[in-house]
């Protein structure tokens, strides 16, 4: 993937990376970092009165907790018991987000006053993000573009420079990013990269969504197959063995399943969307696969507990008040 032109398609990114660049750019407070840790209060997780919400930078079920994670510009927000909570600090923006086994994954930037470094790289958390680890490029690099397996086996990054560690393109690392090969992407036709999937169990396996459809690997990306009509897909992950997607045909949002082995294809009823509110991001809960969520552009969430027969509408335009 060496010198591949990175056209990043989805009507979301312009926002994503804007984000990132306002934060960066943000000036700095005269407070020392030692002033600004003591200001901050103790760590905890606590009841929201209400949720206020103006980016979404992933959703998902952390194996450790039962519950649904919605990665905000200002820190985690966790449905739980029919209940919002959120951190009373450590409110990084974490980017890229990914639900494992035993937590997230995630880069991005931290909270002011924490004491953490610009960017995040990538790191790891099991408690909520009350404390983070470090596993590659801390202070080094943001990582907007990522996919985890849900086991922890597989993880790879899209990076939009070449550095020591990094080709540009995609990366993959099998030892939680420590040591990092680049992607080959053999037979890959697309003009544009998009958002990546990890097979839950199996990390060596992975997909792409494309404005041309979507492209799956068994080999860790370095050969990809295309697997569906080209059309538009703006969001997938996997359900087991299966890929849950969101495409853009005949201007209509749709949710289907696919088996990638036999490329068959089932359609699932959701909420109407308008042909402007696309599907941003997708989370299917690996412990019950009849748990799945997905957001919107204008940062709506829907949540379902049966398979996609039945949606709850847990905010919508990023606000809910509590009952």
């Amino acid at each position: 993937m060496k010198g591949h032109k990175l056209i990043y398609f989805t009507i979301l990114i312009v926002f994503i990376l804007a984000a990132a660049g306002c934060t960066n750019n943000t000036k700095e407070s005269k407070k020392t970092e030692q002033d600004q840790k003591t200001a901050l209060p103790k760590f905890d997780v606590t009841a929201a009165k209400s949720i206020k919400v103006n980016r979404i930078y992933g959703i998902g079920y952390p194996g450790n907790d039962n519950a649904l994670y919605v990665a905000a510009g200002n820190g985690l927000k966790i449905y739980k018991e029919a209940n919002w909570f959120e951190t009373t600090t450590n409110r990084h923006q974490y980017m890229g987000f990914q639900a494992v086994e035993d937590g997230f994954i995630s880069s991005g930037h931290p909270q002011k006053g924490t004491g953490l470094k610009n960017p995040l790289g990538l790191v790891k958390s099991d408690n909520k993000g009350e404390t983070l680890k470090k596993l590659a490029f801390y202070g080094k690099g943001n990582y907007v573009f990522m996919a985890s397996s849900f086991s922890g086996k597989g993880l790879y990054l899209i990076s939009d420079q070449e550095t020591d560690q990094l080709n540009t393109g995609v990366n993959y690392s099998k030892d939680n990013g420590q040591t990092w090969q680049p992607s080959k992407f053999k037979d890959f036709q697309a003009d544009s990269l998009g958002m990546m999937a990890v097979h839950p169990v199996n990390g060596d396996i992975m997909a792409m969504s494309t404005r041309s459809g979507i492209y799956y690997s068994t080999d860790n990306g370095n050969t990809m197959k295309l697997v569906t009509e080209p059309f538009m897909a703006t969001a997938l992950t996997f359900a087991g063995d299966s890929l849950l997607f969101s495409s853009v045909e005949n201007d209509k949002i749709l949710l289907k399943t696919l088996n990638p082995a036999t490329a068959e294809q089932t359609n699932v009823a959701i909420p109407f969307l308008d042909y402007d509110n696309p599907i941003t991001y997708l989370a299917v809960n690996p412990k019950n696969l009849n748990q799945m969520a997905f957001t919107t552009y204008k940062n709506d969430l829907y949540e379902s507990p049966d398979g996609g027969k039945t949606w709850n509408n847990l905010f919508l335009k990023g606000e809910k008040e509590q009952e």
